[in-house]
């Protein structure tokens, strides 16, 4: 699977606890710079559907 280019940043901050699921719950929808991640990446680093 081809992964966002931010999904090892996220993946790394929420694995180390520097984010929570909210945090990464944003990255989906980061009205900013767009989508960090997508919702399929969120279930693959949460366990938890979007």
């Amino acid at each position: 699977m081809q992964h966002s280019k931010n999904f090892e940043k996220v993946k790394m901050y929420y694995d180390t606890g520097v984010w929570d699921k909210d945090k990464v719950r944003k990255m989906v929808t980061n009205p900013k710079s767009g989508p960090w991640i997508t919702e399929a990446e969120y279930k693959e680093i949460t366990g938890e559907d979007y």
